[in-house]
Order: C-alpha cells, then sequence, then structure tokens
C-alpha cells in the first residue's frame, strides 16, 4: 500500500528504505524523528503517510517560502487539496482557509509555529480533528535553534491541545543530545527515531593556506572561473564582497 500511494498520489516511482521504514512507522500510530540529509526526501515521508491516514495533515514549517514550495510540489500530484496559512495572507484569505478547513475540505495545511500558537487557528484545528501533526525543522526545538522561533518551544502543549495524533518530526541536523530534546519537547511517546546519516557526497571541505593576499586572491579567482556555474564566495566584510564581485 505504501508504494502504490506514493506512486499513484505522488507521482514517485520507488521509495528509499529510509522512507519507507518511517512512513510504516507513521502510519502504524507511532510518534516518529526522522533525521535525513536535506534533498533525501523527508517531504515525501509525511506525504504519503497524510494520503494512507486519510485525515487532515498539519505541516509546521518555519520559512514561507517552503511552505509554498511544498503546496505548489502537491497541487502537482493526487494528494488532495494542500493550503497553507501565513501572514502573506489577506484577513479574508485567511478567513477562507479556516472555513475551507472546518468544512474538511483540505488535506495538507501549512503553518508557521506562530500561526499554530494563534488561539483561532488552534480551535479550528481541534476541531477538524487532524490524522497527523509534521514538525519540519525540528531541531529548531533545541537549545540553540529556538532563537530563532522561539514558539516552537509552545508545540509540545499545542500536541496536547490536539488531542497528540501521530507527531512526525523532521531535520537534517540533530545530534543524540538534540534528538532526545526533540523527543523531550514535544511530549513524543515511545517515539520511533530514524538516523540516515548525514554523508554528502557532493560536498567537498578543504583549506588552504596563503600568507600573501594578492597570490590568495589570483588562487580565489582562478578557482571561480573554472567552477560550474552559479556558484557562492563568502567573505569577511561586505566591502571585500564588493570587491571580488568586481
Amino acid at each position: 500500500d505504501i508504494e502504490v500511494t506514493a506512486r499513484e498520489a505522488l507521482g514517485l516511482t520507488e521509495l528509499r528504505p529510509g522512507q519507507r521504514d518511517a512512513i510504516a512507522s507513521v502510519v502504524a500510530g507511532r510518534d516518529t524523528l526522522v533525521v535525513m540529509p536535506t534533498g533525501a526526501g523527508k517531504s515525501a515521508i509525511y506525504q504519503t503517510a497524510g494520503v494512507l491516514l486519510r485525515g487532515l495533515t498539519v505541516v509546521v514549517s518555519p520559512l514561507i517560502a517552503l511552505q509554498q514550495d511544498q503546496v505548489a510540489a502537491l497541487a502537482e500530484g493526487n494528494a488532495g487539496r494542500a493550503a497553507l496559512l501565513n501572514s502573506t495572507l489577506t484577513r479574508a484569505g485567511h478567513a477562507d482557509i479556516l472555513r475551507d478547513l472546518t468544512h474538511g475540505h483540505i488535506q495538507f495545511l501549512f503553518l508557521a509555529p506562530e500561526q499554530l500558537a494563534n488561539d483561532d487557528t488552534l480551535a479550528h484545528l481541534q476541531a477538524a480533528n487532524p490524522a497527523l501533526i509534521v514538525i519540519d525543522e525540528a531541531h529548531c526545538i533545541s537549545a540553540w535553534g529556538h532563537d530563532f522561533r522561539p514558539e516552537y518551544l509552545r508545540l509540545g502543549g499545542m500536541i496536547a491541545q490536539l488531542g497528540h495524533p501521530p507527531v512526525l518530526a523532521l531535520t537534517a541536523t540533530a545530534s543524540p543530545p538534540v534528538r532526545k530534546e526533540i523527543v523531550e519537547r514535544l511530549g513524543m511517546r515511545e517515539a520511533s527515531i530514524m538516523v540516515q546519516g548525514f554523508d554528502r557526497p557532493n560536498i567537498h571541505l578543504a583549506v588552504e593556506g596563503f600568507s600573501d593576499a594578492d597570490e590568495k586572491q589570483a588562487a580565489l579567482i582562478e578557482r571561480v572561473i573554472a567552477a560550474p556555474k552559479p556558484g557562492i564566495v563568502y567573505a569577511a566584510t561586505r566591502k571585500h564582497a564588493e570587491e571580488l564581485a568586481a
């Protein structure tokens, strides 16, 4: 059923082993934490599981651009209607989404943690009785991450208010202490923790030392010319960045 659903609803010809195991865990009703490199297909996990669970999937995502990308991707498949609640909506647009949510016309709802903290939104979600709660970029719950989005610290309580449906936490980066903190702060129960590793064979790290600034800049320009485009060069100051760009 998992493979058939992924193919028919999302157009995926095959699933990676880590994806399938995570989907099976979620569909079985287990709270699940997945640590998987960027680009490894974390979104396919909640999309496939959401279709199989046949209810509302709430996806908490911190960045509007990511929400928009996921809504657009789901629109190309047959997984059901996806919508988003964020600060870009007008008051009328916000009300339209909540109305459609109440009527069961939305299968995937994307929102920022701040939206979930809104009492009116939370009340509509309680009435909608979500089948799955997805916390994307779950490392933001950790002690070093919630400075970025403080509302992540409130998610555990909000999940409890929603009746604690199955919770799927996703991140590309989480050491064992961070994984422990994610599970504890979200109130995950007997969580299944799946770590797919961090190896990125397309990334190479190296250091070259230069004692002469002109020699260093010449070497940099030489590498930029030879490198596939586009690319990024980091500089210590804006002034130096502008000089290099010129």
